[in-house]
């Protein structure tokens, strides 16, 4: 595993860590790279590092009361397929927040984590190849 420092972190305030960490490697390829579950878990994917801090956390407690629920931030993954990631994650049951939005960059679509933290799932509009000059 590379150093930490060769992420981007990005911290999520979940009610179950272990809820957190089987959602994000089950159905958006992450990979678990540490868990001191219930309190806390970190899990990758690229160069994501998504920390996964509990109520015990000492993340979440640094936090101020109104603030503690999930917010409009949300990490962007970029997809191959979005129609097919839409039913694949349907089919699991997972809850959408938005429908699909169309627009000059590409096609989108807003899932929620267990704690109802958003999740952009993203395919890039095709382009034309830029002329050669």
């Amino acid at each position: 595993m590379p150093a930490p420092s060769h992420y981007a972190s990005v911290r999520y305030l979940v009610d179950d860590v272990q809820a957190a960490i089987d959602f994000y490697t089950t159905h958006l390829g992450f990979t678990l790279n540490t868990s001191a579950a219930p309190a806390f878990a970190d899990v990758v994917r690229g160069p994501l590092r998504l920390l996964l801090s509990g109520p015990a956390s000492s993340g979440a407690r640094a936090a101020p009361a109104e603030n503690t629920v999930a917010g409009r931030n949300r990490i962007h993954l970029i997809v191959d397929d979005l129609d097919a990631e839409i039913a694949r994650l349907r089919t699991a049951g997972l809850p959408f927040r938005s429908d699909m939005i169309v627009g000059p960059g590409g096609r989108q679509i807003l899932l929620a984590d267990p704690a109802g933290n958003l999740i952009e799932l993203f395919q890039p509009a095709d382009r034309p190849e830029a002329p050669t000059r």
